[in-house]
């Protein structure tokens, strides 16, 4: 991820999105080479000149003061989440960080009590770079249930929310709308990745996905952003049907990059509260049989029984 590029495309994007009416200017029905604003416009409803502009959109300007970034949100009506992101990519300018491996991450020992504490409640924990780095029984059953309960505790094969997303049939086909949901993860990932250019993981993952996904090098190439703080979502379940469930995602005070997302359904919605609560009792009923089995074993290995499928309900 190159500061400079990614600092221009961004806002090459956000100034193609406005027309002249959009902002007060006059529109003479002049062909326009290029769609929305053009530099000067921008520069002139900013306050800077045309030539200090195009510098900083062509990447060859590295002193945008914080006045200057601010005047250019306004100028381009940004929402919070992109005035913060073009601060951050500005940032990442001045700062020529250098790409590393970050440490691995982990979810700490109050995050991981919480968890346990929500046992009737879908919930994970996500890192910065979404990878699952824990979920309750509930959590596992409606995200993923086809994947080994225990792979959040092997750091080098946990599942990815983003790589899911795009590459995994069973999590795509839970989603109704899943060109929103898709499109909601990949602003969130570019919000990501605007904080930590210097993250050679995260860097990697969109790589590849790049690489493997059309629709996400579409969608990335929009360059939107925004945070998935709270997103209402039909899904499709393979065990208990049709629900409709608000997926929140709280951060854990002790720990500014990780993610606890939780589903709920809402207060009036009888049929979605009744779906999770009977794959709760699916749950419960899977972890029994597997206790009795390993009772009747004679052995005292500790495991998940495998959920059942629909037909099996």
């Amino acid at each position: 991820m190159h500061g400079h590029r990614e600092l221009g495309a961004f806002l090459q994007t956000l100034r193609a999105r406005l027309r002249p009416e959009d902002v007060g200017l006059p529109d003479y029905g002049d062909r326009r080479r290029v769609p929305g604003l053009r530099r000067e416009e921008l520069a002139l409803l900013a306050g800077v000149s045309s030539s200090y502009y195009t510098r900083l959109e062509q990447g060859q300007s590295l002193g945008a003061s914080p006045e200057v970034l601010d005047a250019l949100a306004r100028a381009l009506r940004l929402d919070e989440a992109e005035r913060r992101h073009l601060h951050d990519l500005a940032g990442s300018v001045r700062r020529r960080p250098v790409v590393r491996r970050p440490p691995e991450e982990h979810a700490d020992a109050a995050t991981l009590d919480l968890l346990d504490a929500l046992d009737a409640v879908p919930a994970l924990v996500s890192g910065r770079r979404g990878d699952v780095l824990a979920w309750n029984p509930l959590g596992h059953a409606l995200f993923a249930s086809h994947l080994d309960h225990f792979a959040p505790q092997c750091p080098d094969d946990r599942p990815n929310l983003a790589r899911l997303i795009f590459l995994d049939d069973h999590v795509r086909a839970l989603y109704t709308d899943w060109p929103g949901k898709a499109r909601a993860v990949v602003r969130n990932l570019r919000m990501v990745a605007g904080r930590h250019p210097d993250d050679g993981r995260l860097g990697s993952l969109i790589g590849e996905l790049t690489m493997s996904s059309p629709e996400f090098a579409s969608m990335w190439a929009e360059h939107g952003v925004s945070p998935c703080d709270s997103d209402v979502w039909e899904m499709h379940h393979p065990l208990v049907g049709v629900l409709t469930v608000n997926q929140q995602s709280l951060r854990p005070p002790q720990d500014s990059d990780s993610l606890l997302v939780l589903a709920t359904a809402a207060r009036g919605d009888s049929a979605s509260r009744s779906a999770l609560s009977l794959l709760a009792q699916v749950i419960s009923d899977a972890r029994g049989c597997d206790r009795r089995s390993q009772h009747d074993a004679g052995d005292g290995r500790r495991g998940t029984a495998s959920l059942p499928g629909r037909a099996d309900l």
